[in-house]
């Protein structure tokens, strides 16, 4: 049984948030939905930080995590080569976050 959109948003945006601290970057607040319509995901700045909107429902779940990914290294203007560097840390940090209510109960 899959377990709830919410849950998952949840628990991939903690992962990433204590990931990204580590990383020393800044992170930013993220929500769902965007507020601009017909947009999967939407950035909006402010001095000292900014917040990531994703679209989750009825979206592929490796697409909102490449958006949350995405939202973490543009929320730190982070260009190549530290940003190949950061996606592959923050992909694997949620590499531990489980997909489905079966892995939770596995855990």
């Amino acid at each position: 049984m899959q377990q709830s959109s919410s849950l998952r948003f949840a628990r991939a945006v903690q992962a990433l948030a204590h990931a990204a601290r580590a990383l020393g970057l800044v992170v930013p607040g993220f929500r769902s939905p965007p507020r601009l319509v017909g947009v999967q995901r939407s950035i909006k700045r402010w001095p000292g930080g900014a917040t990531v909107a994703v679209v989750v429902r009825d979206r592929p779940w490796p697409a909102v995590q490449a958006d949350l990914v995405e939202g973490v290294v543009a929320a730190n203007g982070l260009r190549s080569p530290a940003s190949d560097r950061t996606r592959e840390d923050l992909w694997l940090a949620l590499e531990g976050t489980p997909a489905s209510e079966d892995e939770v109960d596995a855990a």
